[in-house]
């Protein structure tokens, strides 16, 4: 069932996403068949990140908390605040989904 994760970096926290953001990369590679979709919120000028948006295809809420609890990003501590909602897929890729 799709959750959507949305995380919010802490202030000034650029240097350690950079630091971490390898790790991070690997981490959703090792675990593709989970994600629908995954990305950086970026800055309007789309060079600097504040957190991220997962789209998930899990079991059920624990299994995308534990999800997001493993992201390196969430172990180094970059994240203020984590949101985990249930989403309805309404449309995708331009295509009603209902």
């Amino acid at each position: 069932m799709p959750y959507l994760i949305e995380t919010y970096d802490k202030p000034d926290a650029e240097a350690l996403r950079l630091a971490v953001r390898e790790e991070h990369l690997r981490y959703l590679d090792s675990r593709a068949g989970l994600l629908l979709a995954c990305g950086a919120k970026l800055s309007d000028d789309g060079q600097t990140a504040s957190g991220g948006i997962y789209l998930l295809d899990v079991e059920d809420r624990t299994a995308a908390e534990e999800f997001i609890a493993a992201d390196p990003f969430s172990r180094a501590g970059l994240f203020r605040q984590v949101v985990v909602a249930r989403w309805r897929k309404a449309y995708l890729d331009g295509k009603n989904c209902l």
